[in-house]
């Protein structure tokens, strides 16, 4: 099976940088979400659209991007 539609785009979810990338496989959709600065997978999800796979990863990368803690240095 061979990846089709690839896409990647960086969205802002204050005050992070997130990157998604999008592809399909066979009928379904794979999303993955990460922090763009030390590349860290957030989130890995799937949906029958490109869109409702885009949104369930942005939605629990900001999840867990909501709990984590900033320090001034």
């Amino acid at each position: 099976m061979k990846a089709e539609e690839y896409c990647e785009r960086q969205v802002d979810v204050e005050p992070w940088h997130v990157r998604l990338t999008s592809y399909k496989l066979g009928e379904v959709y794979h999303c993955k979400a990460d922090n763009v600065s030390p590349g860290a997978a957030l989130a890995r999800t799937t949906g029958a659209t490109r869109e409702e796979a885009e949104q369930k990863a942005l939605d629990r990368a900001r999840e867990l991007l909501s709990r984590t803690r900033r320090h001034g240095v």
